[in-house]
């Protein structure tokens, strides 16, 4: 990309872009602890954020003329919901219920190295620099689960793997596949989720007592600066920079949550947990850097 070509971003609105995917996104972990503490439940919290999110985004865009997705392409945003933010996002805030917001973060950041076990699969034969990575992810990832209920019960633990397990699929799933445009693949894909979880939340009765102010400023978080300003931070990069720098957040966001829920919250990492996050943001490092030089290359 030239930096000096008038289409090309500034500077300053790349460095403002990624700022908001490495602190919102970041910040998401505690923001979904206080959440579940001021009285929301885990999956009609993500149920209802996701539907408002949603909602909004997807008026906007049909304000704007953007075409609705087709009956194809919403079958495909209700797998997609399903697996990315139903089984995703939702067993994050499932987990978080006995984990701490930090260990959360690190254990949704192995996501990098089930995809491309995924994309393996898929026949995508990883380069030897990405088996490295790969390798050393899988190190990091039964590090951080050898310890068992470190920050928290292995029932969360389970949840967390369930939830990286569930993304990753998600994303090797929905390539290739018939979509529209991406904020409009977002808000479709936020309406499905979102469906999915309230059925959920009705299907394993969860009850909902009066929200605290506390908990009611965390849910406006969620879906204002979320799954509102951070993705749209997150697909704007997607168009302006190289793809390595946009998926960076992957293992910026970990460091940031750990920072703030000890901040905040008084969450302690022992120093078997932060080896771990060590290990695992290395292997996902290297997998990035080996997927950008094979696109280069290519």
């Amino acid at each position: 990309m030239d930096s000096n070509s008038p289409t090309s971003p500034r500077p300053v609105a790349i460095a403002m872009a990624l700022a908001a995917v490495y602190l919102i996104w970041g910040s998401t972990y505690l923001g979904i602890r206080f959440a579940l503490e001021g009285g929301f439940p885990p999956f009609l919290l993500g149920g209802i954020r996701f539907l408002i999110a949603g909602g909004l985004m997807f008026a906007f865009l049909r304000l704007r003329g953007e075409a609705p997705p087709t009956r194809a392409q919403w079958r495909n945003l209700a797998v997609m919901g399903t697996l990315l933010l139903a089984a995703g996002n939702g067993m994050v805030n499932f987990a978080e219920q006995t984990v701490s917001s930090g260990l959360a973060a690190v254990a949704v950041a192995s996501a990098p190295i089930w995809m491309g076990v995924f994309a393996m699969m898929r026949g995508d034969k990883p380069t030897r620099v990405e088996w490295v990575g790969i390798g050393v992810g899988f190190i990091g990832v039964l590090w951080l689960n050898a310890g068992g209920a470190m920050s928290g019960s292995m029932k969360g633990l389970i949840a967390l793997l369930i939830a990286s397990l569930a993304w990753s699929f998600g994303s090797i799933w929905s390539r290739g596949r018939d979509l529209p445009s991406p904020f409009m693949t977002a808000a479709g894909q936020m309406l499905c989720g979102g469906v999915v979880m309230m059925a959920i939340a009705f299907i394993t009765r969860e009850r909902m007592d009066m929200p605290t102010s506390k908990g009611l400023a965390a849910f406006a978080y969620l879906v204002v600066f979320g799954s509102i300003i951070g993705f749209t931070a997150y697909i704007w990069l997607l168009h302006n920079v190289r793809p390595a720098l946009a998926g960076s957040y992957a293992y910026v966001n970990p460091a940031i949550a750990v920072v703030l829920g000890a901040l905040m919250a008084g969450e302690r990492a022992s120093t078997a947990e932060l080896g771990a996050m060590l290990v695992i943001l290395a292997g996902v490092v290297v997998i990035t850097l080996a997927k950008a030089g094979k696109k280069k290359r290519a």
